[in-house]
């Protein structure tokens, strides 16, 4: 029997496979049942099976075990499952490109970026980059800290809007758009907001939501509580979820370390108020990255809308805490 290499793999995959093989194989995956998969994609059992079959036998392996109540995917099939789902995923944001590029003729740009960025610059940015700018049409996923990296190298991404890194991507430079520091962030009825000079040591005695373990925020708050030989009162919840943090600083008398860029968003809206620290914690700014050459029209023009905007926003930074 010849050997299967990966040339003669992708030489049948572009020769017979589609779309609908990608599709079924990855709501397999999700759904873990024929029957699902076929109501989900709008065609019978017995053609969700051949698809499957074929697309096994193309590849000439098994992806998913057949079982009594449902399938499984096979360490072949997990392995490929997230790689038909990149697929997919680019296949839609293309449509949408060219309907966009079709309809209004400007193009798109794709924007991966941090929670900080999102709720400290963006937020503020694209309403009035939407304005300024309506034929231009914006992709834009939230991304942990360093996930957009991987993003911007494989091409699933235009720009990233994150910290500055230690060091670039290679053949990509950092555009610094909004510097940042820690802040103390409560409720809006927390009674230390009454208070006009605030240190360390009052501030420890009152009960902290910690910020999660591995954060930038959590090694700070460590680091002050060695400094002043003291372990703060800490809330029995320690959460990465933005939303549940906001609501517990909220509806308790808590407090917490965070960016300031992470929390502006709700300081703007009133829901939530911000204490500066005894003495200043700067933190790193936040920017864009983006290749040095190779950038599309409109992402250009995005990058350079929001550069604009950056004299501005600091103004406006300051202006939240008067």
């Amino acid at each position: 029997m010849s050997l299967i290499t990966a040339t003669v793999l992708m030489n049948r995959l572009q020769a017979k496979a589609k779309l609908r093989h990608l599709q079924v194989l990855v709501m397999l995956g999700e759904l873990h049942s024929v029957k699902k998969t076929a109501e989900s994609v709008g065609l019978s059992q017995p053609a969700v099976s051949q698809l499957l079959a074929d697309l096994e036998s193309l590849l000439d392996v098994a992806l998913f075990d057949r079982l009594a109540r449902g399938v499984q995917p096979t360490p072949a099939g997990r392995e490929l499952i997230p790689m038909a789902a990149r697929i997919l995923e680019t296949m839609a944001q293309a449509t949408e490109a060219l309907t966009a590029l079709k309809l209004q003729g400007s193009g798109s740009v794709r924007i991966a970026a941090i929670a900080g960025a999102i709720s400290g610059f963006l937020s503020q940015a694209i309403p009035a980059f939407s304005l300024a700018h309506p034929h231009i049409q914006l992709h834009v996923m939230e991304t942990g800290s360093t996930e957009w990296a991987l993003l911007l190298a494989r091409g699933d991404i235009d720009l990233a809007v994150c910290r500055e890194p230690r060091t670039p991507p290679q053949g990509c430079r950092f555009w610094p758009l909004m510097p940042d520091r820690f802040v103390i962030a409560c409720g809006p009825q927390h009674p230390l907001l009454r208070r006009k000079a605030l240190n360390w040591p009052d501030l420890f005695r009152r009960t902290w939501l910690p910020p999660p373990v591995g954060t930038s925020a959590r090694t700070v708050f460590d680091q002050l509580m060695n400094e002043h030989e003291v372990q703060a009162p800490l809330s029995s919840v320690v959460t990465r979820v933005s939303s549940l943090t906001w609501a517990m600083l909220k509806q308790q008398h808590l407090l917490t370390l965070v960016p300031f860029g992470v929390v502006r968003q709700w300081v703007d809206a009133g829901e939530l108020a911000v204490m500066e620290p005894p003495a200043p914690l700067p933190f790193t700014p936040v920017g864009l990255v983006m290749p040095q050459e190779g950038l599309s029209s409109a992402a250009q023009t995005f990058a350079d809308f929001v550069a604009s905007l950056q004299g501005p926003a600091q103004e406006q930074d300051a202006q939240a805490l008067a």
